[in-house]
């Protein structure tokens, strides 16, 4: 979440942000509304004021004023409640805008609608060429027995799929080797819940607008897509020491996309699922740009050094605009190479928020 003032001080700023970002965002209309909110607190201040007034002039009244003084009282009561029900009513206006307004996007993020406007800015590995033709992993996990796409399907629907034998065995070692990998990078591991509250989504800026892409329970609560919400949520309204930051962590959950709208993409055998897990790097840091950029790159670097000793052939791309989240100030996607399709697919991606989500989960430190 942006701060008011910000906004009022910045508004071009803020729409230039909103263009780049290809988000549909009235930045007047939320000005509009927060002069109607500080108007009606003015005035609901001031009626408070009077009340005060009225009640402390009774104690010394003579009787005959006394009945001036109440009919005042009771006029200025029901004016009051008056005013409060359309400060409410405004104020719900004003945070529903507020939490709708993009984070300001950096100087190098490039202009684009889509991720096919992304600018590669690294490429590591030597292509592989091969003197067969490259099977599908589909192909391959069938063939030798280690996965069961049909069987999942009906179990699960559309996009579900089995783990076997030597499939799952091979999964669990490399969940294993990642996150010896990078623990030792001296993050704190966590473990975190994967079912999490409306509020916690929409700290973290998941929702309000991202509402398509989440399983929501019968009992109002969501699955999340990732571990970043769980792990944003654990200082939730906390004030963390200065001295304790940064706070690094290593966050491990299933998550759970419904991945709305892209039943034309990438939708065969392992990508693009449901239900999958992953770690999560997660940095709390201080309030600083400098601070913020430090860190993103040392957690990209984490990811690309990895893959690396998976000797996997792989590309760093920087997100175009259009890619961004709300509240992203800038991403990196990092892609590796499918040999069959003869193209690069995301693997793993890092970004930076500066104060977005921690002003929105009410985060703070001293």
């Amino acid at each position: 979440m942006l701060d008011i003032k910000f906004i009022r001080e910045n508004k071009e700023l803020v729409k230039e942000a909103t263009k780049k970002k290809h988000i549909e965002f009235d930045v007047d209309k939320l000005l509009e509304v927060d002069d109607r909110r500080k108007m009606l607190l003015g005035k609901v201040e001031e009626r408070r004021a009077e009340q005060n007034v009225a009640n402390n002039s009774i104690v010394k009244a003579s009787f005959e004023e006394r009945k001036d003084i109440l009919d005042k009282m009771k006029t200025l009561k029901r004016e009051l409640e008056g005013d409060e029900e359309k400060l409410k009513e405004v104020m719900r206006e004003w945070q529903s805008l507020m939490l709708l307004a993009p984070n300001i996007p950096d100087m190098s993020v490039p202009e684009g609608d889509s991720d096919a406007k992304n600018k590669e800015v690294k490429k590591w590995g030597k292509i592989p060429k091969f003197d067969f033709e490259p099977k599908s992993h589909i192909e391959i996990m069938t063939t030798l027995g280690m996965a069961d796409f049909e069987r999942g399907a009906k179990v699960s629907g559309f996009r579900g799929y089995f783990l076997k034998g030597s499939g799952a065995l091979l999964s669990f070692a490399v969940w294993r080797y990642a996150l010896d990998f990078f623990v030792s990078r001296e993050l704190t591991l966590l473990q975190v819940p994967s079912l999490v509250r409306r509020e916690t989504l929409l700290g973290t800026g998941y929702l309000p607008q991202g509402e398509d892409d989440l399983y929501k329970t019968q009992d109002g609560d969501y699955l999340a897509g990732t571990a970043e919400v769980a792990t944003m949520g654990l200082y939730r309204d906390e004030v963390i020491l200065k001295e304790e930051l940064p706070k690094k962590f290593l966050s491990f959950s299933p998550c759970f996309r419904r991945e709305a709208g892209s039943h034309s993409k990438d939708v065969k055998g392992l990508i693009r699922v449901h239900e999958f897990f992953k770690f999560e790097q997660l940095i709390l840091c201080e309030a600083s740009h400098d601070e913020s950029v430090k860190w993103h790159e040392w957690l990209h670097k984490n990811i690309e050094e990895f893959i690396e000793s998976l000797n996997i052939p792989y590309r760093t791309v920087l997100n175009c605009g259009g890619d961004l989240g709300l509240g992203q100030v800038k991403k990196y996607d990092i892609e590796g190479w499918v040999p069959l399709e003869g193209v690069y697919r995301e693997l793993g991606s890092t970004s930076y928020f500066h104060d977005f989500q921690t002003r929105r989960l009410n985060i703070r430190y001293k």
